[in-house]
This record gives structure tokens, sequence and C-alpha cells, in this order.
């Protein structure tokens, strides 16, 4: 039987895992002209990462695409859930730690990452989780 707890990790789980495809495919031009693209995001990872040489920006940003497209899609399919929601909310509290030192700490506020972050860490505590590639795996084990 499923509870509301069920329900609420299942819809976080979800939620975390479009987010992060949604950044992925905007940077890539996906969402058409509401897109950022990839030159803007790596001009961004620059700023952002301001207190780095400025020569890191393009490795930062196709190394972070790839872990952001991973943990995405690993959530999605609910595929080492644990393990994943915990390198999100790292990933994640990597990114406010750094835009709070480029930007100041409003601008991760603005965007939600530390709570993104919190999220994240929140689906890692988890023992449970239906619908998930996780739960067809231990049942079957």
């Amino acid at each position: 039987m499923k509870t509301h707890q069920d329900i609420a990790v299942f819809l976080l789980r979800i939620a975390l895992a479009f987010g992060f495809l949604s950044a992925v495919a905007s940077r890539l031009s996906l969402w058409g002209p509401r897109s950022s693209g990839w030159k803007k995001f790596i001009d961004y990872t620059a700023e952002t990462n301001s207190f780095l040489p400025s020569s890191w920006a393009f490795p930062i940003a196709v190394l972070s695409t790839a872990a952001e497209l991973s943990i995405g899609i690993l959530l999605l399919l609910g595929y080492q859930i644990k393990k994943t929601a915990l390198c999100a909310s790292i990933l994640t509290l990597l990114f406010a730690v750094a835009m709070s030192i480029s930007y100041g700490i409003k601008e991760p506020l603005d965007y939600s990452v530390f709570a993104f972050s919190a999220g994240a860490f929140l689906l890692s505590t988890f023992s449970r989780y239906v619908w998930s590639l996780d739960r067809f795996y231990i049942n079957n084990n």
C-alpha cells in the first residue's frame, strides 16, 4: 500500500530529476528560444567560478553538464537513488557556494539552490522508493 510519504518521495525525486534535465536541455538549446545555449552557459560558468582561472570554465561546464545529465536520468529511472541523491546534494551545494562567493548570497537564495540541495539530501535519507528501478531490483533479489 502506498502512503502519502511514498507519493511525496516519488514527487521529490521526479521534480529533482526534471530540474537537472531542464537545465541541461536549456544549455543544449533544446528549449528553443527560451534556452540559454552552450556559449552563455560557459560564460555563466566562468562568472560563477570567478575565483578560479577562466580557462577552467569549459571543463567545469562539460563536467557539470555530464553530472547533471547523469543525475537527472538516474533519478528519473529511480536507480541507485540514495547514492544519486547524495551526489545531487553535493553538486548543488557546490553550485550554491560558488554562486555565493561570486555573486553574494542573494543569487543562490533567489534560484533556490540551497533548497534544491537540501531536497536532494532529504531524498537520500529515505529507505523506501516506490515506482523505481531500485524497488524492482530490491524486490527481486
